[in-house]
């Protein structure tokens, strides 16, 4: 019962990571789309190109990953492994992307008119829910070695 609980726990906080995520990138998009530098918008630029598809990336993987451990917690099996890869891998990328979408928004992602200083301010947290992510790196190299004994 403990560790199913734990498991559903992270499989949950591994879902808040990529809603952050996908907030992060959704309102960096639009943010660059509208901020302009040097006569034109700055999602035209490579370095906020390379940003913004990186956190694409990142959050799709991170999407697939929760599919991945919700659909394997659903067959009643022990999914502390699959738990364990959303919940780091997912909440990672929730902490990288607002850090990026703070830097894209520059001086405006500071500011409470934008919902990036909230997304900020709560994605590391979710490294530290359920377990922390050096924890579930631990977890996930214990099931490694268990599932393919020799």
């Amino acid at each position: 019962m403990a560790t199913g609980g734990l498991e559903i726990g992270r499989i949950n906080i591994a879902a808040r990571g990529v809603g952050i995520a996908r907030r992060a990138l959704k309102e960096s998009i639009k943010y660059s789309q509208q901020r302009s530098t040097m006569g034109k918008p700055i999602c035209e630029h490579q370095a906020i190109q390379l940003k913004l598809g990186e956190m694409a990336a990142k959050t799709r993987a991170s999407e697939l990953l929760v599919e991945d451990a919700a659909r394997a917690y659903d067959t009643g099996a022990r999914v502390d492994m699959e738990a364990g890869m959303a919940k780091y891998f997912a909440t990672e990328t929730a902490a990288e992307a607002a850090f990026e979408a703070m830097r894209i928004h520059g001086g405006n992602g500071y500011s409470k008119e934008y919902p990036i200083e909230r997304l900020y301010r709560d994605a590391p947290l979710l490294c530290i829910g359920e377990g922390t992510n050096e924890m579930q790196r631990i977890v996930i190299a214990r099931q490694l070695i268990a599932r393919n004994r020799i």
